[in-house]
């Protein structure tokens, strides 16, 4: 059996820092195509931080 590597939350930095890249440009688009883009980084936050909260329920002790 394979041994699980420990997440250190990375996934999810990862993850806002790629969300956050779709915003650079979001200037130079018409402004019919900003919704979708907030959308999106919506969604990707919003799945960082559900990853986030998992990592945080795993290492937290129960008692």
């Amino acid at each position: 059996m394979l041994a699980r590597q420990a997440d250190d939350g990375q996934s999810a930095i990862d993850a806002i820092s790629a969300a956050m890249t779709e915003l650079d440009d979001v200037r130079d688009q018409p402004v019919a195509e900003h919704v979708q883009r907030f959308e999106n980084v919506h969604s990707a936050l919003t799945e960082a931080l559900s990853k986030a909260d998992h990592l945080q329920s795993q290492n937290t002790p129960r008692s």
